[in-house]
């Protein structure tokens, strides 16, 4: 490459790629954390919102004054201080004036300033007008007696605060939230009158712990009420590290019957709460609940209405279930990370932070003083050359109107200062005759006095103290009101039990061949009179309620659950169980348990084994299902057996039938209780080679002593065996081959007892 194609790097800083990248991501960053997310403990403000108040307040938008376009104040915001975009600065002004996102606002606004269920639906900034509230007097009060430093804005050509001097601790009473790079804030919100309380108590005892400062705040005060239901000692533990959660819930009261939301968690929507039980009661999983208003106004900004369907009701336990399935509860995160007075953003405790907003009051209290002190001794210089004029009156006048430079001859003369002898020069003649001794002596002991009372108050920690503390009692007496959100220790809601919150109504769940499932209502149903698809047929059923638990049994032995009130209706043909389940691959759904959870059931295997079980022990949640049968490979389960009647008697009896036409009966105590397994020999057929011709177990059943058995066999052939039929020929021991039946009744399909007259008690 030649000498002239060669870069000139002379004069040019060099620095390696991840050292620069690495340093301006390090500015960028801190310009976020100190310049837009996280607030200043002295004024608990971030930079626009300190600029939002400093530009109304040079634009005379006092809380006396009229109002003025919000679009003229963040024209002023912008272009004079916060160059940012003008919709995230009016969204700034919008959160300062919303009286459920603030404690104590500090801009009033006239309009369209949003609601709690939609905080984002203000009108335009063009529509809407603004002014400063009182309680933002308390940050601006003293901003022109030389309390806070002052900085140059963006373009260097006027002035603004670097802090506003703060008469509150502005940041715990209206908290502030802000996510910053690698940090964020949450600060909650706390009552005025605690906070000062407290403040109070620091002042006049530094070394209170955190449980005393605790004894007056005992938690953050949200503007939308509700109430704090976490644990003291969880309170506590926030308030000592500065970071965790807090559990808040609706409050409500009875009117009547109906039960009346008056209070939200912090920044809950009312609407979204009201949607959310929508819901469940279009599901119909709120049987309870009749009835849902919202009749929230101007003098009721939180006012939803619940109609519980009967007297009966357990009210405490929907309300329950409610908060723990809607926004009626919900969890507040608490992180005091706020840029503290020495500039560096930090975690802190409450006492700390506390403490260190006392510091910055004190500071700015002294400050005050120290400016008053000075105009005080300045107006006081210039008083006693005041009044030696007028002492020496007509040598002034004389000498003013003889002399060129009459201001050296002034100064000379009368041994005044360059002050005393400009102002002197400065009077009008008609104030001369004003200068009157009488007069200019009792200003002279008034402002004595005062600034002796300031001399001694800066000289005296005791007088500062009570200084600051009369004015935050004065304060708390201005601004101060009664909390909102209330602090009750409970525990956390819960949510109630899915079969408690469907109808209880008799239902029938009908089970096909390919697997489909439904529910009928009522226990009269004929399972197999319904229509079903195709190639399909009736499988299994189980008589049960809609509001207890349904278990589906497959060809490998597994269990699966759900709610019968899930299943569709039997108008049309049900819903395949592989759409619910996630059954192995190769497996078939075969049976059906339904009923009460203590009722027993037979089930088995073709391989001639079985055991009885209870559904109860099936139960699970799992798409998988649950590991109840062991089935020999090459084999499958059988469609489950119970008796009509809940009463399970000694004295039943079981039934199995064979492939081959060989029934047999035994008593169904032989048969042992068990909830998983293989289970015991029923029926004497070869056991699990499945060769070619081999008998295999087809069917069970359950019968009283004295009931009548149904065999229904290939082709649409069946036959009823009576009970002395079945007592003379087919009774025997458990694990025989059985008795055949007769010659054309020997391809057995399925057995069942005679069907009895439908349960219709209400249990």
């Amino acid at each position: 490459m030649s000498q002239q194609n060669q870069l000139d790097f002379e004069g040019i800083e060099q620095l390696p790629l991840a050292e620069f990248t690495e340093k301006a991501y390090l500015d960028y960053s801190m310009y976020v954390i100190l310049d837009r997310a996280l607030p200043h403990l002295a004024d608990g403000l971030k930079p626009v919102q300190r600029r939002i108040i400093y530009a109304m307040s040079e634009l005379g938008l006092s809380a006396a004054s009229k109002p003025k376009k919000s679009a003229r104040t963040v024209g002023d915001v912008l272009g004079k201080f916060h160059p940012h975009g003008d919709s995230a600065c009016y969204e700034a002004m919008v959160h300062m004036a919303q009286n459920f996102s603030c404690r104590y606002t500090t801009v009033d606004g006239h309009g369209n300033w949003g609601s709690p269920d939609d905080p984002k639906s203000f009108a335009a900034m063009r529509y809407t007008e603004a002014k400063l509230t009182t309680y933002a007097g308390t940050l601006l009060a003293e901003l022109g007696s030389g309390t806070v430093e002052w900085m140059q804005n963006f373009d260097g050509t006027m002035q603004e605060p670097c802090l506003l001097p703060a008469q509150l601790p502005n940041l715990l009473l209206n908290g502030a939230t802000g996510i910053a790079v690698g940090m964020s804030t949450d600060v909650p919100p706390h009552n005025l009158s605690e906070v000062v309380a407290a403040l109070v108590r620091l002042i006049d005892k530094p070394e209170t712990m955190l449980r005393g400062v605790m004894s007056h705040i005992k938690g953050p005060d949200f503007p939308t009420g509700g109430e704090i239901i976490s644990p003291k000692d969880e309170i506590t533990a926030i308030y000592k590290t500065g970071n965790g959660t807090l559990r808040v819930r609706a409050t409500w009261e009875r009117e009547g019957q109906d039960i009346v939301i008056n209070g939200l968690p912090y920044q809950a929507s009312g609407s979204k709460i009201l949607e959310q039980i929508a819901a469940q009661m279009r599901a119909k999983k709120l049987p309870m609940v009749d009835d849902l208003r919202d009749e929230s106004d101007h003098e009721n900004p939180t006012r939803l209405v619940i109609s519980p369907r009967s007297r009966n009701v357990d009210v405490e336990g929907l309300m329950s279930h409610l908060c723990a399935t809607t926004d009626l509860e919900r969890t507040v995160r608490v992180n005091l990370n706020v840029i503290g007075l020495d500039g560096k953003p930090a975690v802190r405790g409450l006492k700390d932070m506390l403490s260190e907003w006392l510091d910055f009051r004190f500071a700015t209290v002294r400050r005050r003083l120290e400016f008053r002190r000075d105009r005080l001794q300045e107006r006081l210089h210039l008083l006693e050359g005041l009044l030696i004029a007028y002492l020496n009156i007509d040598k002034v006048i004389k000498i003013i109107r003889e002399e060129d430079e009459p201001k050296p001859v002034l100064m000379k003369k009368f041994k005044l200062s360059d002050l005393q002898a400009e102002a002197i020069l400065n009077l009008r003649l008609r104030n001369l005759a004003k200068l009157e001794e009488m007069k200019i002596r009792a200003e002279q002991d008034e402002l004595q006095e005062e600034l002796d009372d300031i001399l001694k108050t800066l000289k005296s920690k005791a007088r500062m103290n009570k200084l600051v503390r009369g004015e935050l009692l004065d304060a708390a007496d201005k601004f101060g009101d009664d909390r909102r959100t209330l602090i009750v220790e409970r525990d956390s809601a819960q949510a109630l039990d899915e079969t408690d919150l469907v109808p209880s109504e008799p239902v029938t769940v009908i089970l096909s061949q390919r697997g489909y499932a439904r529910a009928a209502k009522g226990h009269d149903i004929d399972p197999q009179s319904l229509s079903y698809k195709s190639g399909d047929g009736y499988l299994s059923s189980a008589r049960g309620r809609s509001n207890q638990q349904v278990v589906f049994v497959d060809s490998k032995g597994r269990a699966y659950t759900l709610i019968a009130h899930t299943l569709p209706s039997s108008r049309g043909h049900g819903d395949p169980l592989t759409g619910r389940f996630k059954p192995a691959d190769g497996a078939t759904f075969t049976g059906v348990m339904g009923g009460d959870d203590e009722q027993w059931w037979l089930v088995s295997s073709d391989a001639g084994y079985g055991f009885f079980v209870q559904p109860k022990e099936l139960y699970s949640r799992v798409k998988a299902g649950k590991a109840m049968l062991r089935v020999p490979d090459g084999g499958k389960s059988l469609p489950p057996a119970t008796v009509a009647a809940n009463d399970f008697a000694e004295d039943t009896l079981v039934a199995v039938a064979g492939s081959a036409g060989h029934l047999l009966v035994f008593p169904s105590e032989e048969v042992p209780e068990m909830t998983r397994g293989k289970g015991i020999k029923l029926l004497g057929v070869p056991g699990p080679k499945y060769k070619s011709g081999d008998e295999e177990m087809v069917s069970v059943a359950l019968l009283e002593p004295g009931e009548k058995l149904l065999v229904h066999c290939a082709g649409g052939r069946s036959m009823t065996l009576k009970w002395k039929d079945i007592e003379s020929r087919y009774l025997g021991e458990r694990g025989r081959r059985g008795s055949l039946l007769p010659k054309n009744y020997r391809r057995v399909e399925r057995l069942e007892t005679e069907a009895k007259p439908a349960e219709t008690a209400e249990d």
